[in-house]
């Protein structure tokens, strides 16, 4: 199962409509909705200054939150849309859908390398080069893997790991629909640089 789901505060909204909306706007709240689970829509607002932190360290869309707002149980969703103002780009109305466990959904997780030491090209002197040290995969809400695992064993300088070179979890898919690359081992510097000299000598 996955860490710790982070937690998104709100308030409950009172008001709907436009003038409710732009009354939370000038209070510093950026207005949103909550939908879907077989329950009724709710109306919250959320910090402005805080939303804008949480949008800052990226991929909002694809974070599953934890929903906590007074008076109310918690409840997992995940942004489906973030309107934003036109000229200034900054955020005027989040959409947030709450999540059955069974939903499936997009989230990104993080890739642990394991067996280092059981790599001949890595002990030869090569470098590991993680082009995605996490990964966009499909999972189910209620069991999300906090990580996937890379196996290193046996892999030489030159040996690139794509993701269908990976065991991941049952239930668990890519959300790309091709076999991207993960990580490779790169020769150490010293023997690029001899591999080079060698190739301007034979031209």
């Amino acid at each position: 199962m996955a860490g710790e789901i982070p937690d998104l505060i709100a308030e409950a909204r009172t008001g709907t409509g436009k003038g409710a909306a732009r009354q939370a706007r000038r209070e510093q709240l950026v207005p949103g909705i909550v939908y879907g689970g077989g329950v009724d829509p709710q109306p919250i607002n959320i910090k402005y200054n805080y939303l804008l932190t949480k949008l800052r360290k990226g991929r909002f869309l694809s974070t599953l939150f934890n929903l906590k707002v007074e008076g109310q149980e918690d409840v997992r969703v995940i942004c489906r849309g973030v309107q934003r103002d036109v000229v200034k780009d900054l955020p005027t109305h989040v959409d947030l859908m709450r999540l059955r466990r069974t939903s499936r959904i997009n989230l990104f997780i993080h890739v642990n390398f394991e067996n280092q030491d059981k790599a001949p090209g890595l002990k030869r002197g090569g470098t590991l080069t993680v082009v995605r040290q996490e990964v966009e995969l499909e999972v189910t809400a209620g069991d999300i893997p906090d990580h996937i695992t890379v196996d290193l064993t046996g892999k030489n300088i030159g040996d690139v790991i794509h993701i269908d070179d990976v065991v991941l979890p049952e239930g668990v898919k890519p959300s790309i629909q091709r076999n991207f690359v993960i990580a490779n081992i790169a020769a150490p510097s010293g023997l690029r640089s001899e591999d080079n000299a060698d190739d301007a000598a034979e031209e």
